[in-house]
């Protein structure tokens, strides 16, 4: 089935001066403070494009890792994805890193390995942020 989310931003001021506030409207989990700012400096208890990005992407990336390995025959105990989205103001976001650290059983690295990168082109995030460098460091536990 087909689905459609949705935020929205009200914004106030200029750009460097200016603020707003992101709402995600279709869970109704919370309004979040953006700025200038904390786009480009230290957050300050206030979000970014660039960190709901990152949420979507780590996210999204560990729904299609965890896809890949059951396709496979494997079921995780546990898959942690961090994702890193690089902004520089005049460039644009720069690129997306995520690191995976995983446990599951009975997997081989070359296997890991293999799932870790199928799982980062068939993510639909990643797909999505085809503009940019997406790199990825996975790491088996065991």
């Amino acid at each position: 089935m087909a689905t459609t989310r949705n935020a929205h931003t009200v914004w106030t001021g200029s750009l460097t001066e200016g603020s707003g506030n992101t709402t995600l409207d279709s869970s109704g989990l919370g309004t979040f403070d953006v700025t200038w700012k904390a786009r480009t400096e230290a957050a300050g208890g206030k979000t970014s494009p660039e960190e709901l990005i990152a949420a979507a992407h780590s996210a999204c990336f560990s729904m299609a890792f965890s896809h890949e390995l059951s396709q496979a025959g494997f079921t995780p105990d546990e898959v942690n994805t961090k994702s890193e989205v690089g902004f520089q103001p005049g460039t644009g976001i720069t690129g997306s890193h995520l690191t995976l650290v995983a446990r599951i059983p009975g997997i081989s690295e070359k296997d890991f390995q293999r799932i870790a990168e199928a799982a980062k082109k068939g993510c639909p995030v990643s797909q999505a942020l085809a503009g940019i460098e997406i790199t990825l460091d996975a790491t088996l536990q065991s």
